[in-house]
């Protein structure tokens, strides 16, 4: 669960830190893991089953929580505690504290003045005159990340290359929709 306290405190807004990957995510891959142990026998053939396994149903399930792989693991090489909790450990000790993590990850959030579970917010942009568009520059994709005060699970760069291709794709739509109307005015004479 150390793993989860670190993506659920310290990026919150990550898709990886919201309340059904947390949850779901490590109740799948405890359960993949208990899973594998129970039909493979030997945890050095179950260990890489149990974490392919859960990646696959985390995957399956969109609730891709990276440490759940770290559940499916403890399940398979948890030794004999563990083994004799068999599908309970799915419950308690993983889903029992996903939730309590998840709970308190709401709470600090609150209190802390952020939103958790995410929440894409305005920040009251004011109006942009309707002329051609402005293409950002890095520095104001640098600002608008300021002015969220979150931190978010994605580099700038990698950031300015999405609104690139938004702004590409944008533009492509405008054109066609200009080309239509221009093919539909000359139809009409």
């Amino acid at each position: 669960m150390g793993a989860s306290a670190v993506l659920v405190f310290a990026v919150p807004a990550s898709p990886l830190a919201q309340p059904w990957p947390v949850i779901g995510g490590n109740a799948i891959s405890a359960f993949a893991g208990v899973f594998c142990a129970h039909l493979f026998g030997s945890p050095h053939v179950a260990a890489g089953f149990a974490v392919g396994l859960a990646i696959l149903a985390m995957s399956l399930t969109r609730s891709l929580h990276p440490p759940g792989g770290a559940a499916a693991l403890t399940a398979v090489i948890g030794g004999e505690t563990i083994e004799a909790l068999g599908y309970s450990f799915v419950f308690l000790p993983i889903v029992f504290n996903a939730v309590c993590l998840v709970i308190v990850g709401v709470l600090y959030h609150r209190i802390s003045g952020h939103y958790y579970p995410h929440q894409a917010r305005s920040i009251g942009a004011q109006a942009i005159p309707q002329h051609e568009p402005t293409a950002p520059h890095s520095d104001d994709i640098e600002a608008a990340l300021r002015d969220l005060g979150e931190a978010f699970d994605i580099g700038k760069d990698d950031l300015e290359l999405i609104v690139r291709q938004v702004e590409f794709h944008a533009a492509r739509r405008r054109r066609k929709t200009i080309h239509r109307s221009f093919l539909s005015s000359r139809k009409a004479r």
